[in-house]
């Protein structure tokens, strides 16, 4: 093999390999609390809240199989924020009252005792929709997630949040991809 033909193994599997981790990212972390509530609120969107934990083989069955495909579907960058707290992680974030807070910390304030649970949170961090606890099929768990968006959405605009009924796209559940997860 000539010198200039060595070099492509390598860059092909470079880019293979960042090719997955870019399409597996997964729900991003959470970091600040109070800028996610920030940046939801102006698509009159939902704070998803992940509570996992890295032992958990269902909090990666629910992100693999459910909400990282869903990250994938720019129709839901305008209706829903989501971010990841792993409770059994080491890094302090940045809660919605701008104080410093543990993932660990968070989840007993919202008396999350299983993994994963899910919550859908206004700018201020108070839950506005039905909570999703632990996952036992995956076949339905789109629909669920899919109704509480709605429900989050109304609650939204019974507060106030949100300009219209129709601000920022809102889908339906008919419309959306992760509806035919079931």
């Amino acid at each position: 093999m000539t010198d200039k033909w060595r070099k492509w193994p390598g860059i092909l599997a470079a880019v293979l390999m960042l090719t997955a981790t870019t399409l597996h990212a997964g729900v991003p972390e959470a970091r600040d609390l109070n800028e996610a509530g920030r940046l939801a609120e102006q698509r009159c969107a939902p704070v998803l809240l992940e509570f996992a934990a890295e032992y958990c083989d269902y909090c990666v069955l629910l992100e693999n199989e459910v909400l990282a495909p869903t990250l994938l579907d720019p129709a839901y960058d305008q209706r829903v924020l989501m971010r990841k707290l792993l409770i059994d992680g080491d890094s302090m974030l940045t809660g919605f009252d701008r104080r410093p807070v543990d993932p660990a910390d968070m989840a007993d304030r919202y008396r999350v005792w299983v993994t994963p649970t899910v919550l859908f949170v206004d700018r201020d961090g108070r839950e506005i929709a039905q909570r999703l606890v632990g996952i036992s099929s995956v076949d339905y768990y789109g629909g669920d997630l899919d109704r509480a968006l709605d429900q989050s959405r109304k609650r939204l605009q019974e507060l106030g949040r949100c300009d219209t009924p129709d601000a920022a796209g809102a889908l339906s559940a008919a419309s959306n991809p992760a509806a035919n997860l079931r």
